[in-house]
């Protein structure tokens, strides 16, 4: 660009019900004339963010260098834009007003400054499993075409923190972001199975209390990934309305060895269908118990806001939305 400043009502064009040279407004609060546009980009990234900290990162700025520009635009426009909290920043009903009004141009004109350049990598992260065994093979075809990707794993938590720091344009997460800052969509219900070796399978079934799963599996060593049991423990609870009291005899770092271990004889387990499904068709895993409601964990996909400039974040989001119909 030419030009650093630009007229808000250049960038902003004006509303059918604004007179001729008016400057557009937000909550009846006209903007200033010649606004700044890096204090409005600034803006906008805290005001999806949700922090100055983490719109620092994602605008290649310091943390006091955002909070000094978010202090000018405050002083231009005579309003408060965010209320400090302890962690983060909360917008005001005209920082709402404001962002309505500016997002869609500003978003249009990274597209422009962005067009004819080439495609930022994609920036994806999830849990490993599910990495590997559904979401890179579902993305193969989007690689071949040319869509560069950077995939991280982790747990939810900490995954999308990160995005609200900025390092992730997608993350696929075992539960929905807390707050307004990410939106997301369910992607697709994981099923978890009860399972074990054949041979503890037939086992379990040959005793008297085959038809109580909880008794029949008292004497058979337990394989999890946790010592406190998350998905065993809700497995008991949601099928057998119990409360598990058994302890795991093998504690793992991941599913994938869950997995390694229980189809080697370690015991038994609960894994998720995606993981364990090749196993049981091939015969190396059984299941243990077939309730008429498995247990379901929604997966959701997140779009870090902003990333829409990005068409390649797009093409991802779109084909896993797509692929996510047959897991």
């Amino acid at each position: 660009m030419k030009h650093q400043m630009l007229a808000t009502g250049e960038l902003l064009g004006r509303t059918t019900s604004e007179a001729p040279g008016a400057t557009p407004t937000a909550g009846g609060k006209p903007l200033p004339p010649h606004a700044d546009l890096n204090l409005l980009r600034t803006f906008l990234a805290v005001y999806r963010s949700g922090s100055f900290t983490a719109a620092a990162p994602r605008l290649g700025l310091s943390q006091p260098t955002v909070t000094a520009q978010i202090r000018t635009l405050e002083q231009q426009t005579g309003r408060d834009l965010f209320t400090r909290l302890s962690r983060g920043v909360e917008p005001t009903p005209y920082a709402h007003e404001l962002a309505g009004q500016i997002a869609g141009p500003l978003d249009a004109l990274a597209t422009l400054q962005d067009a004819g350049a080439v495609a930022a990598p994609v920036h994806l992260a999830g849990p490993s499993e599910l990495l590997c065994v559904r979401v890179l093979p579902a993305l193969v075809p989007l690689v071949a075409d040319g869509v560069q990707l950077r995939v991280t794993q982790g747990l939810p938590e900490p995954l999308l923190e990160e995005m609200r720091a900025g390092r992730h344009d997608l993350v696929i997460a075992t539960r929905r972001p807390r707050g307004r800052a990410l939106e997301s969509v369910p992607l697709a219900d994981e099923e978890y199975l009860l399972v074990a070796s054949p041979a503890w399978a037939e086992r379990v079934a040959g005793q008297g209390e085959a038809d109580d799963p909880c008794a029949a599996l008292r004497d058979v060593p337990m394989v999890t990934y946790a010592e406190d049991l998350p998905i065993v423990r809700r497995y008991w609870r949601s099928i057998f309305g119990k409360q598990l009291t058994a302890r795991a005899a093998v504690t793992v770092p991941n599913l994938y060895a869950v997995l390694s271990a229980v189809n080697a004889g370690a015991g038994y387990s609960v894994l998720p269908r995606s993981l364990c499904q090749e196993y049981l068709d091939s015969g190396r895993l059984a299941l243990l118990h077939e309730p008429q409601e498995p247990p379901l964990n929604t997966l959701f996909l997140v779009q870090r806001p902003g990333t829409d400039a990005n068409p390649d974040v797009n093409r991802v989001r779109d084909r896993l939305r797509q692929a996510a119909r047959t897991w």
